[in-house]
C-alpha cells in the first residue's frame, strides 16, 4: 500500500508523542531542521503539524490521520473520525479544560453577565458559537498568546482560556466563571482514509498498541510465590484484570502467582503479601496491556 500518512503534533505535544510511539512499538526521530520525522516503518510517512491546523489537513487528505486536541477540532468545525482518545493523568496526555476568566474583583459571575463585553481567546469560533447559541452579544477577539495579560491591561473584559488546574489564571488575579469544554488528545483519520481496508488496518493498529502502551503507564507486572495451601488466600489479595495466573513450581509445594496491578497500590500491597507469606516478590514495568 502506499504510506500512510500520519501527522504528528509539533509543540507541546511533541516529545510525548514519540516517547508514545516508542512504548506502542514505533521508533521516531524528529529534528528542529526537518518537519518530517524518520519512523521504522515503511508503511507510515511521519509529518509535524501543528495541531491547531491537524484535523483541517485530516479532512482534506492532506494527512490519513493525526493526533490532536478535542478542542482544535471543535475549533476548526472539521468532519473527520475520532479513532480514539489518548488519555493518561499522569503523563502530558491529560485532560484539560478551556474555562470563561474574569478579574477577580469584576462583578462578573456568569456568562449573561459579559453581555456586550469584550472576550479573548485563540478559540475564537468554538467561543463565539459558545455565546451565539445563547443568545449572549459578546466582542469575541482572536489572542496570540498571553491572553491572561489581557484582562489586566484593559484589552478586553474577559479570557476564554485553557487550564489543568487553574493556578496560573489565579496567579494572574482571575477567576473562573464558568468551565466550557473538557478536551484531551485524540487520534483522528479522515473519513475516506477510513473507507480504504488497507489505511483503515494501520490506523486501527497504531490505535490498538497506542492505547495499550497508555494503559500501561498506570500498571506493573507482579510476580510472588506462595505455599500452595494459600492461594486462595493470595488471590484474594491480588487485584487483576481477570485473575492472577498461577503456575506449579517444579518439585515443590509451592506455586508462582503472576498479576497486573495498578502501580500506585504496589507500595500498600508488597508489605502485606510478606506478612502473608510471599517471597520472591519480583516487581516489573509492562510496555503496553491489550
Amino acid at each position: 500500500m502506499t504510506p500512510l500518512r500520519f501527522g504528528l503534533p509539533k509543540g507541546s505535544l511533541e516529545q510525548t508523542t514519540v516517547e508514545l510511539m516508542r512504548k506502542s512499538g514505533w521508533r521516531v526521530s524528529t529534528s528542529s531542521r526537518s518537519y518530517f520525522p524518520t519512523i521504522d516503518d515503511s508503511e507510515i510517512n511521519c509529518s509535524l503539524v501543528r495541531a491547531q491546523e491537524m484535523s483541517r489537513y485530516v479532512e482534506l487528505g492532506s494527512l490519513h490521520c493525526g493526533i490532536t486536541g478535542k478542542d482544535w477540532t471543535l475549533e476548526n468545525g472539521s468532519d473527520v473520525e475520532v479513532i480514539c482518545d489518548l488519555v493518561y493523568s499522569k503523563a502530558s496526555f491529560r485532560p484539560t479544560r478551556w474555562v470563561l476568566a474574569v478579574p477577580q474583583d469584576s462583578p462578573y459571575n456568569k456568562p449573561s453577565d459579559l453581555k456586550g463585553k469584550r472576550i479573548s481567546t485563540e478559540l475564537v469560533g468554538f467561543t463565539k458559537r459558545y455565546f451565539e447559541e445563547r443568545k449572549i452579544d459578546v466582542s469575541v477577539e482572536f489572542s496570540w498568546g498571553a491572553t491572561e495579560a489581557k484582562v489586566a491591561a484593559g484589552l478586553c473584559d474577559a479570557v476564554v482560556e485553557v487550564t489543568e488546574t487553574g493556578s496560573t489564571l489565579r496567579a494572574n488575579g482571575l477567576k473562573i466563571i464558568k468551565d466550557l469544554m473538557e478536551s484531551n488528545p485524540q487520534l483522528i483519520a479522515s473519513r475516506r482514509a477510513m473507507r480504504t481496508a488497507s489505511k483503515r488496518k494501520k490506523i486501527e493498529q497504531i490505535a490498538t498498541l497506542m492505547q495499550g502502551a497508555l494503559r500501561a503507564e498506570a500498571q506493573v507486572g507482579l510476580k510472588l510465590n506462595v505455599k500452595k495451601s494459600a492461594v486462595k488466600q493470595f488471590t484474594k489479595l491480588l487485584p487483576s484484570i481477570t485473575a492472577p495466573t498461577v503456575a506449579n513450581l517444579h518439585g515443590k509445594d509451592w506455586v508462582s502467582i503472576e498479576s497486573v496491578i495498578a502501580e500506585d497500590v504496589v507500595r500498600d500491597l508488597i508489605p502485606e503479601l510478606i506478612k502473608h507469606g510471599a517471597e520472591g516478590i519480583i516487581e516489573y514495568p509492562l510496555n503496553k496491556v491489550i
